[in-house]
Order: structure tokens, then sequence, then C-alpha cells
């Protein structure tokens, strides 16, 4: 029997221009057994002389630095060098720009030391999982103009009008990669569109601004969800992050729990806990939708929703960032449909339509 051998470390490059944050991070990510700190640089010029002799699997980058931001130079490195880039960033809109431009995933910097710990945690295993990610460049961030869009270009009409929202809600849930995805199937999507619940792991303080986002790129009204709004057409709410949202019916209506609680599949919000709710509740027809993400989150609740008769689409390898929660769902038959990212909205509204 041939002796067993620890796996390949993964070899990690910081960029940030903080001294003290260089120092914790890669002080931290040294400390993991399956992590080696290559090196650093203090800046994005710094970053490119130093990157082709460092050759890291994994680099963790500051969004805002001196000079050249993180931004651009995802813009400008990632189309002819795809790496995987986590992004370290404070309480910041610009860190879904940087989404855009290829970052793989992010993590909130720490406001204090007691956070600390559970910071290097949460980046050590978003470095773990970006190492065997794909880097997809979008080129540069969707301009926002001020003003709802009167509707995408590939928005199509929905049902003629008719009452959509007393027969579908739907359900969708995404993590590593997801912001992206979710917004490309949402930007596809009419302004008529049924009720809509979306979970996105995400840190606190940026479901906010992620659906402020969505809600200023595509048709239809975004929100973070509040507990007790109704469900509308024309309507989808973003769980907030650090609570459980699931989905309540009182008479004919229906609405929204967003309750403090326990992790469920090891998140909070968790995809698992709203599709699961969905499966109990709900009476009228449903869709639910997995999107990239690493893990599980979301399959057991699909597979529920999936035996109530729900119809459900996931997300195809090929366009996945990370092809663990969509494809979980597939290999335990939750998944009806499969598709690329670009081709759930389509798979949707056809579906959708059949109903009218």
């Amino acid at each position: 029997m041939q002796p067993m051998t620890d796996p390949k470390k993964i070899r990690v490059m910081v960029v940030d221009d903080s001294m003290v944050a260089r120092k914790l991070i890669m002080e931290g990510l040294a400390a993991h057994p399956r992590l080696e700190v290559v090196g650093y640089a203090i800046n994005t010029l710094d970053a490119k002389i130093k990157l082709p002799r460092l050759k890291p699997d994994v680099v963790t980058m500051d969004v805002e630095m001196p000079g050249q931001s993180g931004i651009d130079f995802l813009k400008q490195y990632l189309p002819s060098h795809p790496i995987p880039v986590i992004l370290v960033s404070s309480l910041n809109l610009k860190v879904f720009d940087a989404l855009a431009a290829g970052a793989v995933d992010f993590v909130r910097k720490p406001d204090t030391q007691h956070t600390q710990s559970a910071f290097i945690s949460s980046l050590a295993q978003k470095v773990l999982v970006a190492a065997n990610a794909k880097v997809r460049t979008a080129g540069a961030a969707p301009s926002i103009i001020p003003g709802r869009p009167a509707a995408p270009a590939a928005a199509i009409p929905l049902l003629g009008g008719t009452a959509a929202d007393q027969r579908v809600v739907v359900g969708l849930g995404a993590s590593t990669g997801g912001t992206e995805a979710t917004l490309e199937v949402m930007k596809r999507l009419p302004s008529d569109i049924p009720p809509m619940v979306i979970v996105q792991h995400m840190p606190p303080g940026f479901t906010k601004m992620y659906a402020d986002r969505l809600d200023r790129l595509c048709a239809m009204e975004v929100r973070e969800a509040k507990n007790g709004d109704e469900l509308h057409r024309g309507l989808a709410l973003v769980a907030p992050a650090d609570f459980q949202t699931r989905i309540v019916r009182i008479g004919t209506k229906y609405t929204v729990s967003v309750t403090p609680g326990e992790k469920v599949s090891g998140h909070r919000p968790s995809v698992d806990a709203l599709f699961q709710s969905m499966s109990e509740v709900v009476a009228c027809k449903m869709v639910g939708i997995i999107m990239t993400g690493m893990g599980q989150d979301g399959a057991a609740g699909l597979l529920a929703m999936r035996k109530k008769g729900a119809y459900t689409i996931g997300q195809d390898k090929e366009s996945s960032v990370v092809y663990g929660m969509p494809g979980v769902a597939q290999n335990i038959g939750a998944v009806m449909v499969q598709a690329p990212c670009d081709g759930v909205a389509g798979v949707l509204l056809r579906h959708l339509k059949t109903l009218g």
C-alpha cells in the first residue's frame, strides 16, 4: 500500500497597502495547514511585478488602494492572466464592481479585534474554494442608470397581464460566484415577474447594497427582505445576511419570515431553509432555482420542492464558478432542467408561459 501524502498546499499571495492588514492576513493564512503564503504586494503595480515570479494559486486583494484600484487591476489583468482573486473589503459598494470584473468572492474586513478570528477563518475557507473555482471575466461593470429601466433588452413579456402572482412563487439560491450569476438571470426577466425570494450567501451589511444594485440594474423591484413583507408580482426580495428567511402563508397571501435563528446547512441565511419552507407552505405553483456555490446548501430543499410538484432549475457545470450546490442538487435528483447561467431566465420564462 502506498503511504498517504498530504495534499499540495495552496499558494497564496496577499495584496494590501496596509501593513497591519497584510500582517493579519499573512499570519492568519500561514497558520492554516493547507495554505502557504508565498509573498505579498503593497499595491497593484507591485502585484503585477511579483505575480509571474511568485506564481500563487490564489490572490487576496484589497479593493481600494493608492494608485490603481483593485477593480482596475482585475479588468486589465484577469483577461490575459486568469487567477482566482478573493477581495478583502470594507463595507463598500465597490466590491460588487470588483466581482463583476472577475473576482471569485469577497470577505469583509474585521471591524474589531474580536472579529479577526472569524475573518481569518472565513477568508481561509474562501481561499480553499477559490483554488478550484473558474475565473470568469466580464469586462467593465454594468453601468447604473438613475431611475428604473423600462425593461432589459432581453426581457420577454410574461403572461399577458394575467395574475401570475396568484399562481406562482419563485425561490433562487446561490453562493460563491452567485452575485453576478443571479444578476445575469434577473436582468433578463421582465418587470411583471411573479414574486421571487433570493438567498445569496453574503456577509452582514452587504445584502442591502446587493439588493439595491439589482434594483438599479433590473426591471422588477428588488429590495432586502424585512419580516412580514408580502410577496407580490413584480417584487424580488433578497434575504438579509445573518437571518433565516422563510415563506409563510396567511390565508391566500404569502409573506416572508425574517428572524434570527440557528444556521441551517451551515448558513444563515440558508437556501435549504427557504426551499424547505416553500415545499411546506406554498399551495400554488412554485419554481426553485439553484445557482453556483460551494457545498450543498439548497440541494435537499430543492428536492423537497420537486417532490411537492415544483419546477426546478439548476445552473450547469460549465457556467458555474463553483459546481457544488447545483452539482449536489443534480446528483440527488432535485433538478428537472439544467441550463447555463445566461439561459436560466429563458428556461424560467418558457415554463411560466405554459402556466398561462
